[in-house]
């Protein structure tokens, strides 16, 4: 059985008890299964979400215990945070997923229990494209002594394929011009007539209702 075949209904029992949402942000499951065949090309040596290359990494959705494992942190290596208290944090992450849509994913290093890497996946309804669902990669960071390991390039086709198994259209981003070579070098191309936005289409596929 594959998730984007079922019907709302049997979806909403699905999540209902294989999900418990104080746990995270979004269903891992829907991080499972990811089509990695389709961007093979991208990796070397090849890794996935499932399979990071290092025991002691893992990639997920993010949880709210992950303020005392420093994601506001490595946020701030990216842009300013600011002063948020773990209130603020907790009363953000609530919204985030009452209001669904959101899918912030992790990487963390289990060795010292910090988040290492993260990459924010936005979903939006459409009416254009046959009522589709399009969708945004925000808040890409990863922590800079863990180079060489292509993480970079992981959470940011982790959450993309994730994009994928929705059944986003597209996906896009935008970036400083010195990341559009490393964004081209996993399939993102710019965008005609839109500097520095750039997009990667998918096939049509068919679109899970209402995920978590």
């Amino acid at each position: 059985m594959h998730i984007s075949t079922l019907s709302e209904c049997d979806l909403r029992a699905f999540i209902a008890m294989t999900y418990d949402p104080r746990q995270y942000l979004f269903d891992p499951a829907l991080l499972k299964n990811l089509d990695w065949g389709s961007v093979k090309g991208y990796l070397s040596p090849p890794i996935t979400n499932e399979g990071p290359g290092e025991s002691w990494l893992v990639v997920r959705p993010l949880q709210i215990e992950d303020f005392d494992k420093g994601y506001l942190q490595i946020l701030t290596q990216l842009t300013a945070v600011g002063n948020v208290s773990r209130s603020d944090f907790e009363r953000q992450y609530w919204r985030m997923q009452q209001s669904g849509g959101y899918y912030i994913t992790v990487i963390e290093d289990t060795r010292n229990r910090k988040i290492i890497g993260a990459a924010t996946l936005v979903t939006e309804f459409k009416f254009i494209h046959n009522c589709a669902l399009r969708a945004r990669l925000e808040d890409v960071v990863v922590n800079n002594t863990y180079r060489g390991k292509q993480l970079g390039k992981l959470i940011v086709l982790t959450v993309s394929l994730l994009s994928k198994k929705l059944g986003c259209y597209k996906m896009s981003l935008d970036c400083r011009d010195p990341l559009i070579p490393f964004y081209k070098s996993i399939g993102y191309k710019l965008e005609p007539g839109n500097a520095n936005s750039m997009i990667v289409r998918f096939e049509e596929t068919p679109r899970i209702e209402n995920p978590s």
